[in-house]
């Protein structure tokens, strides 16, 4: 049993009924359609984001229809953003298949992204979810603010560690953070237990964005991408940040022109990535991410003991050991 299996067992029997409840929703009487949100479908991932759904939904309440809304909409909002982000970095391949934009095109792609984006919140509309709707549509405008100032940054390469954090939290953190404030809403109505779970997500979503970066670095051959594509990318993190902080003004230099560079060789990402460790950044990345973990399992600490906590708590292990 995978260490996924084991902390989905809690919520085994629901998520088995979410995936058939998600199902119907992805239909369409529109044939063309139809067949792409059946090949999503065929292509689901690991589902982290209902899982988290479901597990902060019952440490806090018994699971009903209402934790079944924000889960599909939260993993159609996930998935929307995905076929989007194709389409921007022109991705050819997502989770090892075709992606929607080259099997069809791109502007296929962009409505097939709207169509599910606006699905989600005609299903909360219609179930008068209105605060799950306020809390996503807060998370869709931070996802939105934080792609554009990494866009930003990415021209000049002048980014900060303080950049740095504002565009993971306003990213992957933001996302994360409504998955836990919507479980958390679906079966209670208190506020300040809303906020709290709120603040659970985004300490994870960032201690899982950093591994993310720290994976860049690191050869293991299981990512899904190959080492240093950050790197190839123009993509500043705080690995190299730190690095390039505590470097002298010349070797920054040197580096910054290595990443600059359109066609970097072999040779140039190995440099990077040498460079990186040579000055610390991945150490510093990795207490950082760390610092943040142990935030999450702080949280959790408030809740007297159960199987719903210690699944919690090995999801936030996981997502800082994790190895892809």
């Amino acid at each position: 049993m995978s260490v996924l299996d084991k902390i989905r067992k809690p919520v085994e029997k629901e998520m088995a009924e979410f995936e058939a409840y998600f199902s119907r929703t992805m239909r369409s009487d529109i044939p063309l359609l139809n067949i792409i949100l059946n090949y999503v479908l065929r292509r689901k991932g690991k589902q982290m984001r209902p899982l988290l759904v479901f597990l902060t939904a019952k440490l806090n309440g018994n699971i009903s229809e209402p934790t079944y809304v924000a889960a599909t909409f939260i993993e159609l909002l996930h998935t929307a953003s995905l076929v989007h982000d194709d389409v921007v970095d022109n991705a050819n391949e997502r989770r090892g298949a075709l992606s929607i934009n080259a099997l069809w095109n791109s502007k296929i792609a962009v409505l097939v992204g709207d169509y599910m984006l606006s699905k989600g919140m005609l299903i909360s509309v219609e179930k008068n979810r209105f605060d799950m709707l306020e809390i996503v549509s807060e998370a869709v405008k931070s996802m939105s603010e934080g792609e554009l100032l990494q866009l930003q940054k990415s021209r000049k390469l002048n980014i900060t560690e303080e950049d740095y954090f504002r565009i993971i939290i306003s990213k992957t953190a933001a996302l994360i953070a409504a998955c836990t404030a919507c479980g958390a809403r679906s079966v209670s109505d208190d506020a300040d237990t809303t906020h709290l779970m709120k603040e659970f997500g985004e300490n994870i979503g960032i201690a899982f964005q950093i591994k993310d970066d720290l994976l860049d670095y690191e050869s293991t051959g299981l990512t899904g991408k190959a080492t240093g594509n950050d790197i190839k990318e123009k993509k500043i993190t705080l690995p190299l940040i730190y690095a390039l902080e505590h470097s002298s003004y010349l070797k920054k230099r040197h580096i910054l022109g290595i990443v600059k560079n359109k066609v970097k060789s072999k040779s140039d990402i190995a440099e990077v990535i040498s460079f990186v460790s040579e000055y610390g950044g991945m150490e510093y990345a990795e207490i950082k991410m760390n610092q943040y973990r142990d935030k999450a399992i702080a949280i959790l600490d408030s809740y007297p003991d159960s199987e719903i906590k210690n699944s919690l708590r090995e999801f936030v292990l996981y997502t800082t050991a994790r190895k892809k």
